[in-house]
């Protein structure tokens, strides 16, 4: 039923609570899993506080998100990407042909209009594929 799962994952409560909802539908459906992180672009100006937008940081999360899921017996791809966390879920979603994206319901992310507006609240709207939201 899901042949592919797609996991954005951030730093966020949220992302790790829902590892465990991937590894339940990954394992039940025998899914390709894929783990994807955005490395958000920055401002010029702006102070580098957020730690999704450093590369390391990104790449650390994804192999410790790697590991956590190899501890359980699943194989999961990686992908980082550079870009709007919403748009890129999206078009990373379409261009794997993600049967499901599974994300928390608040990562640390909101878009440029504030917090009514999360990433999710976007993926959800701009999905190509079913989303499923863990609270």
């Amino acid at each position: 039923m899901f042949k592919t799962v797609l996991f954005p994952i951030d730093q966020s409560r949220a992302a790790r609570e829902a590892a465990e909802v991937v590894t339940n539908v990954v394992q039940k459906y025998n899914s390709r899993l894929v783990l994807l992180s955005v490395v958000e672009e920055a401002a010029p100006d702006a102070p580098n506080a957020d730690p999704m937008m450093s590369p390391e940081a990104v790449a650390k999360l994804l192999e410790n998100a790697q590991a956590l899921f190899s501890h359980q017996g699943i194989t999961a791809e990686v992908l980082e990407r550079q870009g709007k966390p919403a748009f890129t879920i999206c078009d990373v979603a379409d261009e794997i042909e993600a049967s499901l994206i599974i994300m928390g319901c608040r990562g640390l992310g909101l878009t440029d209009e504030g917090a009514t507006d999360s990433v999710t609240s976007r993926v959800i709207n701009l999905s190509p594929c079913p989303v499923l939201i863990v609270p």
